[in-house]
């Protein structure tokens, strides 16, 4: 039986184990879901089988820098005690000093590495974790980016890496600039850097909103196209970095502070733990008690 991506996939995510050892597993069953799975385990290879199923939206953000690299990742684990713990911290630190080392594109690409270019691979030493830590811990994303020797990194994690930041300005090697342009992306949270960033069909729907709104509120026609290229003026300030005014002195944008500096604003990097994933909506009191009764 042919062993598709996707079988791969489905098993992966019942056990935890690596890619190249569901896939063997698969390839000795024939394709049986079930059988497979008891293969991995009688192998001693599906340690994380019981945590897979898990729901993993706590955790860190990371940053790491080495000359002219830097990555900035986020790793998931199920509560918020686990990032306190040291073993996690170690985790954060190696798979970091990977990344940058490594220079994957894609997790999937990251995973199937041998750990700083050796031994195990990425997989392998998170499920060693997720071993020894008692929860299911995920690298959930990352992002590195390189620079030359004129341009500067600003690395900022706040709340103990709930929000991590991470910016590439051109033109200065002050990294204190960097890094305050890194603390007013954590604090503001930008969705692009600049006007040019935001697609054409994103500024047209937002024009047809403004543009029904103000005809809404009884706005005469020949003033309404003033009126939403003003309100457009506002969307800009929102969502673009430098359009907004600057955290540490709202009297100025970031574009001026930046060119003030003498530099430019190449690209930023924002993670928030858990965006976008689903959380466990559980009573932590009775949680507690029910681990207590047992």
């Amino acid at each position: 039986m042919a062993i598709t991506a996707k079988m791969v996939k489905e098993l992966r995510e019942k056990t935890g184990a690596g890619m190249m050892d569901c896939k063997k597993a698969l390839t000795e069953t024939d394709g049986d879901l079930d059988q497979a799975i008891d293969y991995l385990r009688e192998k001693g290879i599906a340690k994380a089988a019981k945590k897979a199923d898990r729901i993993a939206a706590e955790g860190s953000t990371y940053i790491e820098v080495e000359g002219n690299t830097a990555a900035i990742l986020e790793v998931n684990c199920e509560t918020d005690f686990v990032t306190k713990n040291d073993q996690f911290k170690n985790l954060l630190s190696d798979l970091g000093k990977h990344l940058v080392n490594q220079k994957p594109t894609t997790v999937e690409e990251a995973l199937q590495q041998p750990l700083h270019g050796d031994g195990d691979t990425v997989e392998t030493y998170i499920n060693s974790a997720i071993a020894k830590i008692g929860e299911k811990i995920s690298l959930r994303r990352f992002t590195v980016l390189t620079k030359t020797d004129n341009d500067s990194f600003g690395a900022y994690l706040h709340m103990g890496g709930r929000i991590g930041v991470l910016t590439l300005l051109e033109g200065t090697t002050d990294e204190s600039v960097a890094k305050d342009v890194a603390m007013h992306a954590a604090a503001v949270n930008p969705k692009y850097v600049s006007r040019d960033a935001v697609s054409e069909e994103e500024v047209a729907h937002e024009r047809e909103v403004l543009k029904t709104q103000a005809l809404n509120e009884g706005k005469p026609e020949n003033i309404v196209e003033k009126m939403v290229e003003g309100r457009l003026g506002k969307f800009f300030e929102e969502i673009c970095l430098l359009e907004q005014n600057f955290v540490k002195d709202p009297d100025q944008k970031v574009k001026k502070f930046v060119a003030d500096k003498g530099a430019t604003v190449n690209t930023f990097v924002r993670y928030e733990v858990g965006e976008g994933m689903e959380k466990r909506e559980e009573n932590f009191a009775e949680e507690v008690m029910s681990q207590v009764k047992k």
